[in-house]
């Protein structure tokens, strides 16, 4: 980056023109916003990116700019949800937190992209697991707790801290019974477990998913096949937790064994429970919060990495039940 000769206004050289489209987005949209957002004025002209504005105004976005320059400086897309939360971390004081994000490699997909958490909340989530033996994610969709927990698993998978992935959620559906589906119980359940396996796709691809599969180092499947098993060397996730009872919730906890990890994620605003039900989620959380090797992480809407709308569906929603 270096200062421009006219007083206001800064420029970043950038390196390619991957760069320049990564940061600049599609009709330049990434641009727009950054002006939306900040009030400065933001134009690319060829492989340079000039920015004006008053100073408060330069502060924010040149410092915007910045803390994404780990995407853009490798061709990565940077998405308008990266740039809001590069933004909000700058309004809050933690701009050198954020930065932290881009040294934070967590994994690389099937494809060789980086993974990397996208706001402050996913880091210390991330952290969280890797250093207690039982987590709990609670958040709304789209907060990347299943996915940042199945990063984990399938490095500590990689790195022999464990022996096997054992993924499961409970076939509570929503207005809708398992004995109207075709096929045999597997098959019932399949279309419950198949984000589990879309993350696996990501993170393996589909072929070697289906080898692991096949050998039984992973396994995925329905809540009810847990009961009675001890799962030793085994990093285990419980999605869709909110949707347990609290005696599912005991069970499963209670299957934990030596030199095992466990993450239970869940959406509490989505519970399909009978409403004089309490959630297992909910219980375990609030009893165990104080135990030692326990964490108990909060997502909320500012950490959804989905499309945009979803945290503007999510923020509506809420504003709906609180009024």
């Amino acid at each position: 980056m270096k200062e421009a000769t006219s007083l206001g206004s800064f420029v970043f050289d950038l390196p390619d023109s991957d760069a320049a489209l990564a940061i600049s987005g599609s009709d330049q949209n990434i641009l727009h916003q950054l002006e939306l957002l900040t009030g400065a004025s933001v134009v690319l002209r060829g492989l340079q990116l000039v920015i004006g504005g008053q100073p408060s105004q330069l502060e924010r976005a040149v410092g915007s700019i910045e803390l994404l320059r780990y995407l853009w400086q490798e061709g990565q897309p940077v998405s308008l949800i990266d740039l809001k939360a590069a933004v909000s971390s700058l309004d809050k004081g933690r701009g050198k937190a954020h930065a932290e994000l881009g040294n934070r490699v967590l994994a690389r997909t099937s494809r060789g992209n980086h993974l990397r958490p996208r706001t402050l909340h996913q880091k210390e989530y991330f952290e969280a697991m890797e250093n207690n033996d039982l987590t709990f994610a609670l958040g709304p969709a789209g907060t990347g707790k299943t996915f940042l927990a199945t990063v984990l698993a399938v490095k500590m998978l990689n790195e022999r801290k464990v022996e096997r992935l054992v993924l499961t959620r409970p076939a509570l559906e929503a207005g809708e019974r398992l004995g109207f589906l075709p096929g045999d119980l597997q098959q019932k359940v399949d279309p419950y477990l198949r984000p589990l396996y879309d993350s696996l796709h990501t993170l393996f691809g589909q072929e070697k998913t289906t080898n692991l599969l096949e050998k039984g180092v992973i396994e995925v499947a329905p809540l009810a096949y847990m009961r009675g098993r001890t799962l030793d060397k085994s990093f285990v996730i419980l999605d869709e937790a909110q949707n347990t009872t609290s005696s599912q919730m005991k069970m499963v906890l209670t299957r934990l064994g030596e030199n095992s990890r466990m993450v239970i994620t869940g959406d509490i605003t989505q519970i399909d429970l009978p409403s004089d039900q309490l959630s297992g989620l909910v219980e375990a959380a609030e009893l165990l919060k104080d135990l030692d090797g326990v964490a108990v992480c909060r997502l909320t809407s500012a950490d959804v990495v989905r499309h945009y709308l979803v945290q503007r569906v999510i923020d509506a929603y809420t504003s709906k039940k609180r009024r």
